[in-house]
């Protein structure tokens, strides 16, 4: 598809991924049709007049059944009417990211997984800069790889996240490094409740590499472990790397004795001691080792990733200490959208917390957070539209249950339950999209509601 010249493409959902996929495509000749169910914003609407795009907004006409084949958006969900015209007639459906590597040249470093991948993501990217190598950035992450692919080339790093819906429609997406960071049930609802597909479209990020190619993977996380199995049983499998905080590992990076290892070719390489490493928490040490994997696949320099791996800080909304106040840790976690991620967030503390949990429900179940929030857990804020559903399931577990409208209410109803020495949380497990604009506006809603205390 990367001879695109008068085709017929319609692009489906113009947010930030449609409308760099629709410039793109348009830039390179296709003739392009974009549709979108919601009314577009003053600035995409000028961008498509002024690039020759034709759209159309508030809902899909019959123009927008008619492409040859079809992009989408992470946006737009496979139930989506449009998209099961273009399933029916055997039309191909291709997501944005599929469509930007037709036009890639770089070597891909794609990072995926339930919890971590932003974290991960932003290490890859700190590790490059400290080895003085130029990377591009984006993906799930800051831009759309549309809008950036055109600035790429074999002597920089193309560092993806990617989603699993941006992996539900590849076809030869194929990255030099893929890294599965875990799978744990997220976006259930985007996924008719399957956990089943939802994994499926995570395990998709390996299906194209070859012997060239390099797959690292969470060897502690049995569904990674026997998918490993099976792409290692291909005719020309990628080299492929574990990396584990338990156990020694077949070829990969382990923990032993508390320092990282490297085990390659079967050769042994003491790297550093886990106290060293920048950020706190077992979730963070299984982060650092799958950077630090993807930084030797790319022949980057042991003493580069050991000064990546002690001084990289971390990434907005993620842990992130926002003030202490009268003795009381405030810590926005608001990128904590699925409840293994809080799970990670209560692990990495060892004092009481007050938790602001709720938001938009994916398909929660969280009584799987009951042995954390028995033992550290005094008091649970629920806000959004989860709140029924959280007091039905662990309402009872904690001394304290209580309800805010807004989150600055639950800020204040936090402060007034927390001691000094003790954390107040925002760690939701739920996506923002009750109440916020994404979670990036719920953190700093938060952060201010924090300072204005």
């Amino acid at each position: 598809m990367n001879n695109i010249k008068d085709r017929q493409i319609v692009v489906l959902g113009a947010a930030r991924s449609g409308a760099a996929a629709a410039t793109l495509l348009k830039k390179r000749g296709a003739d392009v049709w974009v549709s979108d169910s919601s009314p577009l914003s003053t600035s995409v609407k000028e961008l498509f007049v002024e690039q020759g795009i034709r759209f159309e907004e508030n809902g899909h006409s019959e123009r927008s059944l008619q492409g040859e084949c079809l992009v989408v958006s992470p946006g737009v969900p496979d139930r989506s009417p449009v998209v099961q015209s273009y399933l029916s007639a055997g039309k191909s459906i291709y997501s944005e990211l599929e469509a930007a590597s037709w036009f890639n040249s770089s070597p891909i470093v794609a990072v995926t997984g339930s919890n971590g991948k932003t974290t991960v993501t932003s290490w890859l990217a700190y590790t490059w800069s400290v080895a003085g190598r130029e990377a591009i950035i984006a993906g799930n992450i800051g831009n759309a790889f549309s809008s950036c692919v055109e600035g790429t080339g074999p002597e920089r790093t193309a560092i993806l996240e990617v989603s699993s819906f941006q992996l539900d429609h590849i076809d030869s997406f194929r990255p030099a490094i893929s890294i599965l960071l875990n799978i744990t049930p997220d976006h259930l609802d985007r996924y008719e409740g399957s956990f089943k597909a939802y994994k499926k479209s995570k395990l998709r990020i390996t299906e194209n590499q070859k012997s060239s190619d390099t797959f690292i993977y969470n060897y502690e996380d049995p569904h990674l472990s026997s998918h490993a199995d099976v792409v290692a049983g291909r005719d020309e499998p990628p080299t492929i790397l574990a990396f584990s905080d338990r156990r020694e590992v077949p070829e990969g990076a382990f923990v032993r004795d508390n320092h990282i290892i490297f085990k390659l070719n079967q050769t042994e390489e003491s790297l550093m001691h886990i106290n060293d490493l920048a950020l706190p928490g077992r979730h963070n040490l299984n982060n650092g080792l799958a950077t630090a994997l993807a930084a030797r696949a790319s022949e980057i320099k042991s003493e580069t990733i050991r000064e990546s791996l002690k001084t990289f800080e971390g990434v907005e909304h993620r842990l992130e200490t926002v003030r202490v106040y009268k003795g009381v840790k405030y810590v926005n976690d608001s990128k904590a959208t699925n409840i293994n991620a809080v799970w990670y967030a209560l692990d990495s503390f060892h004092v009481p917390i007050v938790l602001i949990l709720g938001g938009r429900d994916k398909g929660n179940d969280y009584t799987e957070l009951e042995k954390q929030l028995v033992e550290k857990v005094h008091t649970v804020v629920a806000i959004g539209e989860a709140k029924p559903l959280i007091k039905q399931q662990i309402g009872r577990l904690v001394p304290n249950y209580l309800e805010a409208d807004t989150l600055k209410e639950a800020v204040q109803l936090s402060a007034g339950k927390a001691k000094r020495g003790e954390i107040v949380l925002l760690s939701p497990a739920c996506s923002s999209f009750d109440m916020f604009d994404n979670y990036e506006h719920r953190g700093e809603l938060f952060k201010q509601a924090v300072l204005e205390l």
